[in-house]
């Protein structure tokens, strides 16, 4: 899934994904910026069927849920098997299970793992996972937002794409990685572009006038307003 490496770089960012479907990697994160890095070999995939660790002629993975209830739940034996072949016990990676009950991604977070060795993602399916895996494997639960997904693989997808771009080299500046949304605790400020006027709109005058300080304000300004308005949430995390 990746171009070889040069023995004299630095070991690449590993993403390892456990899930039903490997056929849906790498997806989207074969093509642009991701996609590139891919084929340079910065950073590395490997999706892994959950199903070869499955039990008897059909490599059941999943079973009724302990007490009743709807749905299947993925069996604790089979996924346990399945990370153990993934991850040895001197892989550093923490292990992400992608789960709508996890603790909230966040940019920090996605920081936080781009500057890590890379990480074992756990795609689950169905109406969950054995609890017992969860605690026994170690394994850490993140959300991507508060709504159910049919499976983990989309959330895995969503969270290597945010690691990867702040992988050196990925993105062209640095500064596009650290001027963004989130990253100073506020939402980023509008941006324009030519022509300078469209349909009767205009970029305001502030960023055509050269003057930095000015503009850097303006922006500040705008980040702050825009973040009241929408994500007000954010502003109060940084109350006394």
């Amino acid at each position: 899934m990746s171009a070889p490496v040069d023995p004299g770089m630095s070991a690449p960012w590993r993403a390892t994904v456990l899930t039903l479907y490997p056929e849906m990697f790498p997806g989207p994160l074969g093509h642009s910026l991701s996609g590139d890095a891919l084929t340079r070999g910065t950073w590395s995939l490997e999706p892994r069927q959950i199903r070869e660790h499955g039990l008897g002629r059909h490599r059941s993975v999943d079973d009724t849920p302990a007490g009743g209830g709807a749905g299947m739940v993925l069996r604790c034996d089979v996924l346990g098997a399945a990370i153990d072949a993934a991850a040895g016990p001197d892989d550093a990676r923490p292990r992400l299970l992608m789960s709508p009950r996890g603790k909230p991604l966040t940019q920090a977070r996605v920081r936080a793992l781009a500057e890590g060795p890379g990480a074992i993602l756990v795609c689950g399916r169905f109406e969950g996972v054995d609890e017992r895996v969860i605690e026994a494997r170690q394994l850490e639960e993140v959300s991507i937002g508060d709504y159910v997904l049919s499976g983990g693989e989309i959330a895995a997808l969503v969270l290597i794409d945010a690691c990867v771009r702040l992988l050196p080299g990925v993105m062209g500046k640095h500064a596009s990685g650290v001027e963004e949304s989130f990253e100073g605790g506020l939402l980023e400020y509008p941006h324009y572009t030519r022509p300078r006027e469209w349909e009767g709109r205009t970029i305001p005058d502030v960023l055509m006038g050269g003057n930095h300080a000015a503009i850097a304000r303006w922006r500040s300004e705008r980040s702050r307003a825009l973040t009241q308005a929408r994500r007000p949430d954010l502003l109060q995390r940084d109350e006394p």
